[in-house]
């Protein structure tokens, strides 16, 4: 009895161990390229690729959670988009801030604003 349960577990784990291995061609698999890719165990965090982000994206964004937390790889790209859209944002809105301040000078007559640095005054184009 002890031999037929030795050579049982021999067999057993020969079969295991060929399923591992990987004994034939199965789906998903050549002879020559091994074990296809694995299929992504994760959501990707939705951001519309076409526009700006607004305050409602950011609401609605659900990030998939890890073993412990978040996956770090979506909440960096989440925040390099942000950081990037705020960055183009508040170079438009000093961008605007100057032109209202040239325009205000205008209407107002304080052409020393515009004086270029050497002293050297504003002259309008003709």
């Amino acid at each position: 009895m002890f031999w037929f349960l030795l050579i049982a577990l021999v067999v057993v784990v020969a079969a295991v161990a060929l399923v591992v291995v990987g004994g034939g061609d199965g789906p998903g698999r050549t002879a020559v390229d091994g074990l296809a890719d694995a299929a992504p165990d994760r959501t990707v965090a939705w951001l519309p690729p076409d526009r700006p982000l607004n305050r409602s994206d950011l609401e609605e964004l659900r990030l998939p959670l890890a073993v412990r937390g978040y996956r770090m790889e979506e909440v960096d790209d989440v925040l390099d988009r942000v950081g990037a859209e705020l960055a183009e944002r508040d170079a438009r809105i000093a961008e605007l801030e100057a032109s209202l301040a040239g325009a205000q000078a205008v209407a107002t007559g304080r052409r020393d604003l515009f004086d270029k640095p050497g002293g050297e005054p504003f002259q309008e184009p003709r």
